[in-house]
């Protein structure tokens, strides 16, 4: 089939759902489609996976969005060197229902498997093992990338400048529309689990440093409202694939289970929003008590993974104004920068829902990929509070200024000003745009209000 079908004018909004705009949706089905729409658009093309980024880099305001829906084929398993051909429209959560059968699982992911192939590069996402195994880019072969100019597949070897700048570039290059991806073998998909608990966050980040490398995947949960005493609690989480060996006869009918959907959905109905202080403070309570220590306990891949993909449309709980995913990196000789922002968070009084810590290693070329090698803190807050946009504000300051950047996947309102602090190789960037779209046919909501340069 060849073409484009189910075009319509939608309003769109990232998973924070905080800056709605309306353009025309487009499904194309082939490349030709996508070429032929770079041609007669004039008002900006940027494409468009599951809708998971927390901003507006999935937007495009009065121009065209090009959902990649359309490239949905799952290619053969290559059992003897571990690849698989995907589209760029594939979700991670349809490609591990297809390959953990056969003792196979994904580099990297991210902390939903409910975003695209696609996505997954023009984000470079991350995961729990970035200190053992970089980010997704890292273990993408070769990629084919529809431009302005043409088709291309680039790899890191041939064309890195085009592959590293469309790695983490937020699809300004490009729609990808297929991907050979490198797989990581295992034996079951269960994850055998250590977990600590600790009362200062100190504590947590030395043990970190010290013994992460132990570990395939390592994440901390930080209590960023404080305790009595001032200090800040925390739950280390570290695991490696559990092997064939170490599942009880109980599980062994599961021992290659696959993620299921959403066991529940957050009705459109729910009531005003349910994030707030007190229900942060309390759910905090709650993980803190019921997160014992314990060594080699069994978690199936989706709640290790992804524990939130078991609630359906779980934004809906931040209420009809959205929310704030904030995630900024620092050095590793930064982690001052840590404990200061945890500490302005928890003094300001605003409630984070989500606080998730983890150690990056070294980051990838890419000029817009926003790993590097340090730390990197994962914040949710709800829109609302009068002092948010100055807390949001003092912490970009405190970043930049530690030679630190924020997740542009994640952005929302961060200042243009401070971009190419944080990106300071925005100008070779900008390079490789005009190389592949010389009169910027490609654009969005996210590349306007930072003015990304092309």
């Amino acid at each position: 089939m060849t073409g484009t079908v189910e075009a319509s004018h939608r309003q769109l909004s990232g998973w924070g759902r905080t800056a709605p705009t309306r353009a025309r949706v487009d499904r194309p089905v082939d490349a030709a489609s996508i070429a032929g729409a770079f041609r007669t658009q004039t008002g900006g093309v940027i494409a468009r996976g599951l809708g998971r980024s927390y901003g507006d880099a999935a937007q495009c305001s009065g121009g065209l969005t090009i959902e990649a829906s359309g490239f949905s084929d799952i290619g053969k398993l290559d059992d003897s060197s571990g690849t698989i051909d995907v589209g760029g429209g594939v979700s991670l959560h349809d490609l591990m229902r297809h390959i953990i059968p056969s003792g196979w699982f994904v580099a990297v992911t991210p902390g939903t498997r409910y975003v695209s192939i696609g996505g997954a590069i023009a984000a470079d996402v991350h995961g729990k093992n970035h200190h053992r195994d970089g980010s997704f880019a890292n273990h993408v072969v070769e990629l084919t990338l529809v431009t302005p100019t043409g088709t291309f597949t680039v790899s890191q070897d041939a064309d890195p400048e085009l592959f590293w700048a469309t790695a983490g570039g937020m699809g300004l290059t490009g729609v990808v529309i297929s991907a050979t991806l490198r797989l990581i073998p295992i034996e079951t998909s269960w994850i055998r689990v250590d977990s600590q608990r600790f009362a200062r966050l100190d504590d947590l980040m030395s043990t970190m440093e010290d013994s992460d490398h132990r570990y395939r995947y390592s994440v901390a949960w930080l209590d960023c409202l404080g305790h009595r005493d001032g200090n800040h609690r925390s739950v280390l989480t570290r695991g490696d694939h559990a092997p064939s060996g170490a599942i009880p006869d109980r599980l062994r009918s599961r021992s290659r289970e696959v993620p299921g959907d959403p066991r529940v959905r957050v009705p459109r109905s729910a009531p005003g929003r349910l994030v707030n202080r007190l229900s942060v403070r309390a759910l905090n309570e709650a993980w803190f008590r019921s997160s014992s220590r314990s060594v080699g306990s069994l978690h199936p891949l989706s709640g290790f993974f992804h524990p939130l993909d078991g609630v359906g449309d779980w934004n809906l709980l931040y209420g009809p104004a959205g929310f704030v995913q904030y995630q900024f990196a620092v050095p590793a000789t930064r982690g001052d920068v840590v404990a200061e922002a945890v500490g302005a968070i928890a003094s300001s009084g605003i409630p984070s829902f989500l606080a998730v810590l983890k150690r990056f290693g070294p980051g990838t070329p890419g000029p817009l990929s926003f790993s590097q090698e340090g730390w990197t803190l994962a914040l949710d807050f709800p829109l609302g509070p009068p002092g948010l946009p100055a807390l949001l504000d003092d912490l970009d300051e405190l970043v930049a200024h530690a030679g630190g950047r924020v997740y542009l996947a994640k952005d929302a309102r961060l200042r243009p000003e401070l971009l190419p602090v944080m990106y300071p190789r925005l100008p070779d960037f900008a390079a490789v745009r005009r190389r592949v779209d010389p009169v910027g046919v490609l654009a969005s909501d996210l590349s306007r209000r930072l003015g990304i340069p092309g």
